[in-house]
């Protein structure tokens, strides 16, 4: 699976984006989010407040319950604003 990163959360964590194996007990976006703090310092710093990232599941945005099952690609960012 790839995993895109956007705006600060890339910055924090150093790349743009990186291809993962999922372990087996990764099923949700939530569950992705609470792995991914576990790769590095830099991750973990990134995803700190899991709570404050927003997650997109093939392009779809997507709550942390949402099934990673069949995804090709997740993408983790900071909440947008606009005006």
């Amino acid at each position: 699976m790839r995993v895109v990163y956007f705006a600060w959360v890339r910055e924090r964590v150093g790349v743009e984006e990186e291809d993962v194996d999922l372990p087996a007990d990764v099923a949700t976006a939530g569950d992705l989010v609470d792995w991914l703090r576990t790769r590095s310092p830099n991750h973990a710093f990134a995803l700190e407040e899991p709570r404050a990232i927003r997650v997109a599941v093939d392009r779809v945005h997507a709550q942390p319950d949402a099934p990673l099952a069949g995804a090709r690609e997740v993408a983790l960012f900071p909440p947008m604003t606009g005006g």
